[in-house]
């Protein structure tokens, strides 16, 4: 991306309201489902926000009802100063969403798919191209302006995505699992686009799997679990609020994963998480001497420790520990939307 990409100035700015998003109570229900159960949250302008959920959790839904696409059943909320429930139509014009998936035409090209709803917004023949242009240069996309959508690639297919949001630059941009099944350069280019764009002035509301994204993106993150939320904070903060205690341990053969799972929990008496890769596992120990203790039980049962550490958890460990928590103090009620 050009270092310092030209977007139009947010629409329906209201300059007195200091947030973005303010929300309180937030609910909605499917069948038996709670869905939403009473969310509350504040997003100041020009913030990085990320919602951090397992799947189910209700991270979709809330963003769908802050964008107009459903309708809450309780509670309250306001975006760019608008109320949510009595000035939808005030609350559209100053928002963009991109979904989980594309809503592109792939019969059109990249250029011809921005011009389309550039015209849609209001803009004249040449100023619709002049616009389409300006998008696909600010997103690395000018080589393949006329390529069929259909010959892009996923980490390309979702810049372009993303691109037809911002044909009006909106002051609050959804991003829902903006990298989802894209490959680790595709993902670290998505990544700094959000940067610039937040840079710009642009409010991001991003719903996220990926801990590594939460952790490297966002100024503030929500956990959520079973359409509750269960933490908020800084990345800082909510790996200081779960503890320094954590015994970060990696075993040499990662055939025996399940063995020193068992150990360590037995040894501990918390559960372990793995990391998604490699054969790391972490747990919380508690004590230098808790933690001593099970890395002598792993070598007694032959279990080689390639590397270990004592200190604070990772994102992965605050996440998988804080919705433990919340699993143990309020059963599933069913799959969440």
């Amino acid at each position: 991306m050009n270092d310092q990409p030209q977007f139009r100035e947010p629409l329906a700015r209201a300059e007195a309201a200091p947030l973005a998003i303010s929300a309180r109570g937030l609910a909605k229900q499917f069948g038996d489902v709670r869905a939403v159960d009473g969310i509350d949250l504040d997003v100041p302008r020009g913030m990085i926000f990320a919602i951090l959920g397992p799947n189910g959790a209700g991270k979709t839904t809330l963003m769908r009802m802050l964008a107009t696409l459903a309708a809450p059943d309780a509670g309250t909320a306001s975006v760019m100063g608008h109320d949510l429930l009595r000035e939808p139509h005030a609350v559209r014009a100053a928002i963009a969403m991109t979904g989980q998936f594309a809503s592109l035409d792939e019969d059109l090209t990249g250029r011809e798919n921005l011009m389309l709803l550039a015209r849609l917004w209001g803009f004249r023949g040449r100023e619709a191209r002049a616009r389409a242009d300006a998008l696909l240069a600010a997103f690395e996309l000018s080589d393949a302006a006329g390529k069929q959508v259909k010959d892009y690639s996923g980490g390309m297919r979702r810049r372009l995505d993303i691109a037809a949001s911002l044909v009006v630059t909106p002051g609050v941009l959804f991003l829902d699992e903006p990298t989802t099944g894209l490959d680790p350069t595709a993902r670290q280019g998505v990544w700094r686009m959000i940067r610039q764009l937040a840079g710009s002035g642009v409010t991001i509301l991003l719903t996220t799997q990926y801990l590594e994204e939460a952790d490297q993106l966002a100024d503030r993150i929500a956990v959520i679990d079973h359409g509750r939320k269960i933490a908020e904070g800084t990345s800082r903060e909510l790996k200081a609020a779960t503890g320094s205690g954590f015994l970060h341990v990696a075993l040499a053969d990662a055939g025996r994963m399940a063995e020193a799972t068992a150990i360590l929990e037995q040894r501990l008496g918390h559960q372990v998480q793995p990391s998604a890769e490699g054969a790391e596992l972490s747990v919380i120990a508690g004590t230098a001497q808790a933690a001593n203790e099970a890395i002598a039980a792993l070598l007694a049962a032959d279990i080689e420790v390639t590397d270990f550490s004592l200190g604070q958890p990772s994102l992965d460990a605050v996440f998988f520990a804080l919705t433990d928590r919340a699993t143990e103090s309020e059963p599933a009620k069913g799959k969440r939307p």
